[in-house]
């Protein structure tokens, strides 16, 4: 079934300038989130209509899973930063740091969306409902004893020590959502890997991820005419998984 086209709102600048110390700060108001989240709004509606140019799009952004933002050229243009670099403030300058930060955010972010949706034409696996990964990683969870190594696989990824290992770790979690078909906010995540990467950051976010997983409650069961849950994912798949197109 063809979906309307989504509409795109332009990223709002911040209100002031006060708002704008960026360098140290990380991206507190939400351009990257934006910027992020605007980018894969047009490619998912494509993506889910079918439209060859969005699954040639995806298939090369899985393609970048695992590699360096700055060691992927054929990705410029599919990652957000265009439309990040555009709702920075007229004479505002970034410095190198905070725009790698960004990058490398986006890339990670919009790569492992890319691999979470792959296959999937039905269901939007980015939602932006403001679900931080513990949710995400909650809703897998069926409250016995099998969800411990899902719930080791979170305090793994809460506990890398370096950008490339959280990001192989948050690789090994998307895996298992994409077989639970449970959503995530991928611009929020861009957000929480560009903060990742400031002094204290990796603490903050893990503080964060902790919070939203013991924070989530299961919606309550309307009845009988709820559709069935999805199936728990095996807790073993493997994140070389090659279900792809070309």
């Amino acid at each position: 079934m063809t979906e309307t086209a989504p509409q795109i709102p332009a990223p709002a600048p911040p209100q002031d300038h006060k708002q704008v110390q960026a360098a140290g700060k990380g991206n507190e108001y939400g351009q990257l989130r934006q910027a992020v989240a605007q980018r894969i709004r047009i490619l998912q509606h494509d993506y889910r209509n079918d439209g060859s140019q969005a699954v040639q799009a995806l298939a090369r952004l899985r393609r970048g899973i695992g590699r360096q933002a700055t060691e992927t050229p054929e990705l410029w243009g599919l990652v957000g930063m265009e439309q990040f670099y555009a709702a920075q403030p007229q004479g505002r300058r970034m410095d190198e740091a905070e725009a790698l930060r960004a990058e490398r955010a986006a890339h990670v972010a919009v790569t492992l969306w890319a691999l979470h949706q792959q296959s999937n034409r039905t269901k939007r696996m980015h939602v932006e409902d403001g679900a931080s990964l513990g949710t995400a990683v909650r809703r897998l969870m069926s409250g016995t004893d099998s969800d411990e190594p899902i719930r080791k696989r979170l305090v793994r990824a809460g506990t890398a020590t370096t950008f490339d290992v959280l990001a192989q770790r948050l690789r090994e979690l998307v895996v298992l959502l994409r077989t639970a078909e449970i959503p995530l906010d991928y611009g929020l995540l861009a957000e929480h890997l560009d903060r990742w990467q400031l002094p204290g950051g990796p603490s903050k976010v893990r503080q964060t991820w902790g919070r939203s997983f013991h924070s989530y409650r299961p919606p309550t069961d309307p009845g009988p005419q709820k559709s069935a849950a999805p199936g728990k994912p095996e807790i073993d798949a493997s994140p070389n998984d090659t279900k792809d197109e070309t």
